[in-house]
């Protein structure tokens, strides 16, 4: 066995070392940038490539989009189609964007003012969209579809107004084609950097990134009518310094992966490890992500794809874990190209039946509904050791 081969194999069981065990087979879909405007349109892509911006190398911008009626309704099908044992449908935690930019309100304050707009709002701009919002709500509904947070908006408003105000062409580009950042092109070419939230270089940044934060949060609950109880930050960059301010709106776990990136006021990261079932010191749980099912993000044949996210799960299920798959909305985009969308959800429904036929006594849990039978658990351990 060669090493390349030998680290693939082992690389499911690495990640699922240490932490909180459970001999049930749960599984969660973990889903970012639900609400998130990136690439507007077809025509802004092929605008984008005459313009010299390499954007078919980035698959971010080659194909994440706002989903469209069609996108949800077709991915709400496959979802549909499967059930566990208790009668429950695989669900996707739909880890929501609230806002995007307001370009015409930013623009009448000649760059001067940041302003942003619901989701509910950007729903009625764009073509075929109209029925997102009810689209989403009927997903709650018929329990395919948990939205929890993921930000305001999915954009770094300091460096986004900062460019504007300074003329920046490719911010200028961007924004005249209502794109939220952009990849620079020439030889300074690189990945869109504007769309990293929470990332911050002063203590101003800083204080501001927490202040959307909350309002976002608020934001959520206006919209849902309810409070998020996980938050999964942009970029897996977070500091810790905001945990206390948002335990106390409501936040008791945080998705992620087992290396999330610590945020420094210099504008530095650092590494930070997390287990799954771990906790910080204020009693939030830490919920990260074990398997990986992104075809939009491989060069690897969609069953390839398929096959290394089964082998992730038997992993997981092994080492005595929930399964948490993370797939990111990019993989369910067709409004700029519905090859990815169609041939992805032919592959999730491959995954799923695959699933199913593996694991009769699977569950499908939302990853709130997960954090809950964690804290369930050690409730009950806590019990049996005091006695």
């Amino acid at each position: 066995m060669t090493f390349p081969t030998l680290k693939r194999y082992a690389a499911p069981y690495y990640r699922n070392l240490g932490g909180w065990r459970t001999r049930r087979k749960i599984l969660v879909i973990e889903s970012d940038d639900w609400g998130s405007i990136r690439m507007p349109s077809r025509q802004v892509y092929e605008r984008c490539l005459k313009a010299g911006y390499p954007v078919d190398r980035t698959w971010y911008e080659r194909y994440d989009s706002l989903l469209s009626e069609d996108d949800l309704e077709l991915l709400f099908d496959v979802l549909s189609s499967f059930r566990d044992a208790e009668g429950r449908h695989p669900m996707i935690t739909a880890n929501v964007i609230v806002g995007n930019p307001d370009f015409e309100a930013i623009k009448e304050t000649d760059f001067q003012t940041y302003q942003y707009e619901l989701i509910t709002e950007t729903f009625q701009r764009y073509p075929k969209h109209h029925r997102c919002w009810s689209l989403w709500q009927e997903g709650q509904r018929t329990g395919v579809l948990m939205p929890q947070f993921h930000g305001r908006e999915h954009l770094n408003v300091a460096m986004f107004m900062s460019a504007l105000r300074d003329g920046n062409p490719d911010m200028k580009f961007a924004f005249d084609n209502r794109m939220p950042g952009c990849i620079p092109k020439g030889p300074k070419r690189g990945p869109n950097l504007y769309v990293e939230t929470t990332r911050f270089r002063s203590r101003d940044e800083k204080a501001a990134v927490l202040a959307a934060t909350l309002e976002g949060l608020d934001l959520f609950e206006q919209l849902f009518g309810f409070r998020s109880r996980t938050f999964i930050p942009t970029n897996y960059v977070w500091s810790s310094d905001f945990d206390k301010a948002v335990r106390e709106a409501g936040i008791e776990g945080y998705q992620g992966l087992r290396v999330m990136k610590a945020q420094q006021v210099d504008g530095t990261t650092h590494s930070v490890q997390r287990r799954l079932g771990g906790r910080n010191s204020l009693g939030q749980t830490y919920l990260t992500r074990n398997a990986f099912f992104e075809p939009s993000l491989s060069q690897a044949p969609r069953m390839d794809v398929v096959d290394q996210c089964l082998r992730d799960i038997r992993a997981a299920f092994r080492m005595g874990k929930p399964a948490i798959i993370s797939i990111h909305r990019i993989n369910f985009c067709g409004f700029v190209d519905e090859k990815n969308r169609d041939e992805n959800l032919k592959a999730l429904r491959e995954l799923l039946q695959s699933i199913i036929e593996k694991y009769s006594d699977v569950e499908f849990f939302s990853s709130d509904g997960l954090v809950d039978v964690v804290r369930a658990d050690r409730r009950e351990l806590t019990e049996d050791w005091r006695r």
